[in-house]
């Protein structure tokens, strides 16, 4: 009994949970529809979101796609398939790395801050400031950095994906040896539009959800300083967990519309 009460209470806590994320997701709809964009904000986010973020997400991508062609390259020269390494790395970073890697990168960097921003402003109780002066807080903090990270997360997706496949073929027709013609042309057989339109429905996705956890933490935190260390934990772990599980959806979902490999030639 004491188990089975322990899992209805981790039950009905998770749907509770996703009641409140749901809820806000409504009030953006409801501000995107009806309230005021505050396009200076959007702005500021958009900096704060994609231009700070490149460094991290250029790194990450680049050395990602290298340890993806050595690793690929080390087991095709077995085959004598060296030249197959570049369809599989670019493939790889456009449908799978490159979303995956760049949104949880985004996760621990810009979720925190969200959560921690907004957890600050919550227990200082700015954000009851704001609905005090008839300013809705969902307006003027989470509406701005949803459409932010809308603009800016495609776009770092491609930057992650085109320096994982740059850096790949640094690799392969580098210390390998393959000859950049094959290579090249494996990858463009192999890689057409709908592994960009992968990549950026599922870095849509992803934004959403960063947003979504992370502005929910920092409206929900409480208890002063301990309480927005936690908020600002659990917004980059929930996040972190969200990205990998709906990963794995969308990527049945998506090779069901845009099927992999030679079933699509």
């Amino acid at each position: 009994m004491g188990f089975l009460r322990f899992l209805g209470s981790l039950v009905t806590g998770f749907l509770r949970y996703l009641g409140e994320v749901a809820l806000l997701f409504g009030q953006i709809f409801e501000s995107l529809v009806k309230g005021k964009i505050r396009w200076r904000l959007v702005l500021q986010q958009i900096v704060e979101i994609g231009h700070r973020s490149q460094p991290v997400v250029m790194v990450t991508g680049a050395f990602t796609g290298a340890v993806l062609a050595a690793q690929s390259l080390f087991q095709f020269a077995t085959l004598n398939m060296e030249t197959g390494a570049g369809a599989l790395v670019s493939v790889a970073m456009l449908r799978e790395l490159g979303p995956s890697i760049t949104a949880l990168m985004l996760a621990g960097r810009v979720g925190a801050a969200m959560a921690a921003e907004i957890g600050t402003m919550k227990v200082t109780e700015q954000v009851d400031a704001l609905r005090s002066m008839s300013v809705h807080p969902v307006d003027y903090l989470v509406t701005p950095r949803l459409i932010a990270m809308i603009i800016a997360m495609p776009l770092l997706i491609g930057e992650s994906a085109a320096f994982g496949i740059i850096a790949s073929v640094l690799v392969g027709t580098g210390p390998f040896n393959v000859n950049p013609a094959y290579w090249m042309a494996q990858m463009g057989k192999y890689t057409d539009l709908s592994d960009i339109a992968i990549a950026l429905i599922k870095g849509i996705v992803f934004g959403l959800l960063i947003v979504g956890i992370s502005c929910h933490q920092g409206m929900c935190a409480n208890n002063g300083a301990v309480g927005v260390g936690r908020s600002t934990t659990r917004a980059m772990v929930y996040s972190a967990l969200a990205i990998l599980i709906f990963n794995f959806f969308l990527t049945l979902l998506m090779n069901m519309i845009f099927p992999a490999g030679l079933s699509r030639h």
